[in-house]
């Protein structure tokens, strides 16, 4: 079977400042998505698509693709603003794409199996695709949509250095995803973990809550279901200027409306990310920890 890695790259990473999905963090260069696709490979991938902007795509060719497209079937898809069904148009203001559904939409057409989706930007370790992997071979589910995904507790995906967004989770007795709400700004606040409302108010939160770190396992079928939300979602938000079509909104809507069921693989894997400049030097020490500790030679 063929396994996809969906990898989203067309963020620029604003808060960032500058395209961190080329910045290095490992020892030889590695970028982080080295050690993405590194782990994607042992643990069963075998196609890679990145899904970039058009006006990345020489840079990121020239600083990513060009590492892999000789060692393994590389395919390129593009999100980008205009990409809306028929139909429905772009609001005159907007500046930036629909969100992480829009992103999987856009893959659609260099994909024709099951896949993982990921960001580029985030590190989830060997046990995560391991786990996904094995669920997308094993015997499908003919009653409804049958997908994935990798779970972490929020107290292990946090930025000292600013607020977050995480996909908060309730899963029930059976590991089985219950629903999933996007709360966008997530932040310590001394020793305590709290999000903020659009309204300005604060709300705490344990730290042990499941949270999706967006990374998933899907069948193609996903594909309809995004064709159908996405239509929806624009009939409802499409003129708002800042407005996102999450991936993790869509599926708590699948579920909710019994087409689909998620399980939440719990992974052991250790997680980490850079989501501001300040993020870098703790995530170039935990590479090199895990070096150490023999996950990663030297040099991939």
């Amino acid at each position: 079977m063929q396994i996809s890695l969906v990898v989203l790259a067309a963020g620029m990473g604003s808060r960032y400042g500058g395209l961190k999905q080329i910045d290095p963090i490992g020892p030889g260069g590695e970028t982080m998505l080295d050690y993405s696709i590194f782990d994607a490979l042992r643990g069963g991938v075998n196609r890679v698509v990145f899904v970039i902007r058009k006006s990345i795509e020489a840079e990121f060719r020239q600083a990513i693709g060009s590492r892999f497209e000789k060692r393994l079937d590389v395919a390129y898809a593009f999100q980008e603003l205009d990409q809306v069904p028929a139909g429905f148009d772009v609001p005159a203001h907007r500046t930036k794409p629909w969100g992480t559904g829009h992103a999987i939409r856009a893959a659609r057409p260099a994909v024709n199996g099951p896949f993982i989706a990921i960001n580029a930007d985030d590190f989830y370790g060997a046990d995560a695709y391991r786990q996904l992997v094995h669920f997308l071979t094993r015997p499908a589910q003919p009653e409804r949509s049958s997908y994935a995904m990798a779970g972490f507790r929020l107290r292990n995906t946090l930025s000292k250095h600013g607020h977050v967004s995480r996909g908060i989770c309730m899963v029930d007795g059976d590991q089985r995803l219950v629903n999933v709400v996007e709360r966008t700004r997530i932040m310590l606040r001394d020793q305590d973990i709290v999000f903020e409302n659009h309204d300005g108010n604060t709300h705490a939160l344990t730290g042990d809550e499941w949270v999706s770190m967006n990374m998933w396992a899907f069948q193609p079928d996903v594909f309809d279901h995004l064709e159908t939300r996405f239509e929806r979602f624009l009939a409802a938000h499409g003129q708002e200027e800042k407005s996102e079509f999450y991936l993790p909104a869509m599926v708590d809507e699948l579920i909710r409306e019994k087409q689909a069921t998620v399980d939440v693989l719990p992974v052991d894997s250790q997680w980490f990310g850079v989501t501001y400049r300040e993020d870098k030097p703790a995530v170039e020490a935990a590479i090199r920890e895990l070096i150490q500790q023999g996950f990663y030679p030297e040099r991939l």
